[in-house]
């Protein structure tokens, strides 16, 4: 099969026109932490719009009335089918086609492997297509954004905890996953991880253990402390990616971070997000959010580390990375 040349997925610090944004709807899905999270997303969002135009996904009117009180006409408030706020998931892939124009990659989406369906989702990537004046592009496999990162010039990184799980599209290997990602995404090349993080719901999402930060490099975790839950996936993440010839930058993980059974949960420093010229950390109210951000801070010198707290959210299941899905600047602006 051909490499896709004709296809162009733009790494998150290029430049944005506008960042998506989830707003909670469902208080089942949030346990006793719904207010809260709504008051985390709400100063993430009053902070992202200081650096790029913001748009918020409102799931019904309910949750749009909710939003237009708590933020008082920060940010563009749309409606749009949506079970919750994990747009990283539910919504398209954005790009640009052969002809230099945006393009949303839509992919099937089956609640997580089944374990979270929530009404709404499957509608989420047409609909902000349709929103962007993107043109759709359907792909029939299942993915979730959050799944994969990408660093602009054809390389992914992915786990295969995640992508070759049985739970998405049965019967694939690692060379089914590899040329699906070729003919959707125009990968080149796909460096694989083992697993993510202990206990992350989705099957170990690539975004919440390493990311991309620039050209042929990568930022990942370093244990914080011998309690780390997360410790031998972190080193074996870090031998991965060296192995692979990326420079690896290392922030301090959150350690232990428990739920209110005791378990720990997959609190993470690698779930930030690019907005303009800021890079939005989530942290978790202890010493290892100072220094997560004082890593990155050096690792990316043209980048403002603005940390945010994110507990609440992540009792929901995720951060800052999985709520949000950013809009590429126009091809000639955005490189």
């Amino acid at each position: 099969m051909d490499i896709r040349t004709d296809i162009l997925i733009p790494p998150e610090w290029a430049r944005q026109s506008a960042l998506w944004v989830g707003w909670p709807r469902l208080p089942e899905e949030w346990g006793g932490a719904f207010e809260a999270a709504r008051a985390e997303i709400a100063g993430f969002i009053r902070l992202a719009a200081q650096y790029l135009p913001v748009k918020l996904a409102a799931g019904d009117d309910i949750a749009a009335e909710a939003a237009r009180g708590a933020l008082k006409g920060t940010g563009q408030i749309v409606r749009v089918p949506s079970g919750d706020i994990w747009l990283r998931d539910t919504g398209p892939i954005f790009g640009f086609d052969e002809a230099g124009q945006r393009a949303a990659h839509c992919f099937r989406f089956n609640g997580w492997g089944g374990k979270y369906v929530m009404p709404g989702d499957t509608g989420t990537a047409n609909a902000l297509a349709g929103k962007e004046g993107a043109k759709a592009i359907q792909h029939d496999f299942v993915l979730e954004g959050g799944a994969v990162d990408h660093d602009g010039d054809g390389t992914v990184l992915t786990t295969r905890e995640c992508l070759i799980n049985p739970n998405r599209n049965p019967g694939w290997s690692e060379a089914d996953a590899e040329r699906a990602l070729e003919t959707a995404l125009g990968a080149r090349r796909v460096i694989w991880l083992d697993r993510g993080l202990v206990n992350d719901h989705t099957d170990g999402h690539i975004d919440n253990i390493a990311r991309f930060i620039g050209p042929g490099r990568a930022a990942c975790q370093a244990p914080s402390g011998p309690g780390d839950p997360h410790r031998e996936r972190l080193l074996a993440a870090q031998d991965t990616l060296r192995a692979a010839g990326l420079e690896v930058v290392t922030v301090p993980s959150p350690g232990r971070v428990e739920d209110e059974d005791g378990n720990p949960v997959p609190a993470s420093h690698m779930n930030f997000v690019f907005a303009s010229r800021a890079l939005i950390l989530p942290v978790y109210e202890d010493i290892n959010g100072r220094r997560a951000a004082a890593a990155l801070a050096k690792g990316l010198p043209n980048w403002r580390v603005r940390p945010l707290p994110s507990r609440a959210i992540l009792a929901g299941g995720g951060s800052f990375h999985c709520m949000t899905r950013e809009v590429p600047a126009p091809m000639e602006e955005s490189q």
